[in-house]
């Protein structure tokens, strides 16, 4: 099995390169993990208490669990994913049955801060994008699909999410294998990823 890592500030297009990479890969091969999915689960929380975490923090994410998935599906179990709700700020209480794949895709802003977790990728990826396309995109999706408005997401942003991104996840750039600029320009990185997936699976 071949696990990627690819990283990189909120709204920075972590999504836009995975799909260019899914584009062009059998369909039924490759399997993807968000990070999302593994905020720690806040029950005990009232939802007040819930919207005043850091989600921005590396301890909001349950690495041990992450990792634990991941060892499980490197060893060709199937793993039960969980299912997080913006909307709420906590798990749904649902999982996703998740099958091992020859190729495991994780994505997520925080995922390289955990040496851990690092260990298991095999090739890591930074997708880097300028901090207003950054916060402009931040925007759009949170208003559109996560009920936010306006004010809270620049709030958020500017007390939260701008200290976070260069305390956790610019420095992060150092342990990167790849380095993607989010542009026009980032067809050559996307295809020497794409390559090198495709010699991963033809010699799975």
């Amino acid at each position: 099995m071949l696990i990627i890592g690819i990283a990189g500030g909120t709204g920075c297009g972590k999504t836009t390169v995975v799909n260019q990479i899914l584009n062009e890969l059998p369909e039924g091969e490759v399997g993807i993990i968000s990070q999302d999915a593994y905020y720690k689960d806040t029950t005990h929380l009232s939802y007040e208490e819930r919207v005043k975490i850091n989600f921005d923090h590396p301890r909001s994410i349950d690495f041990d669990l992450l990792t634990e998935h991941l060892i499980a599906l490197k060893s060709e179990k199937t793993i039960n994913q969980p299912i997080y709700s913006f909307v709420k700020h906590n798990r749904t209480g649902d999982t996703i049955l998740t099958h091992p794949r020859k190729v495991m895709i994780v994505e997520g802003i925080l995922i390289l801060t955990n040496p851990e977790l690092r260990k298991l990728f095999d090739i890591k990826i930074f997708v880097h994008a300028d901090s207003d396309e950054r916060l402009i995109r931040r925007l759009k999706r949170d208003i559109a699909e996560r009920g936010r408005d306006i004010n809270e997401v620049l709030s958020r942003y500017q007390n939260t999410l701008k200290p976070m991104h260069q305390q956790f996840i610019e420095p992060m750039k150092a342990y990167a294998d790849i380095i993607i600029p989010n542009n026009k320009y980032n067809t050559v990185a996307v295809n020497i990823v794409k390559t090198i997936i495709n010699e991963s699976l033809i010699n799975a």
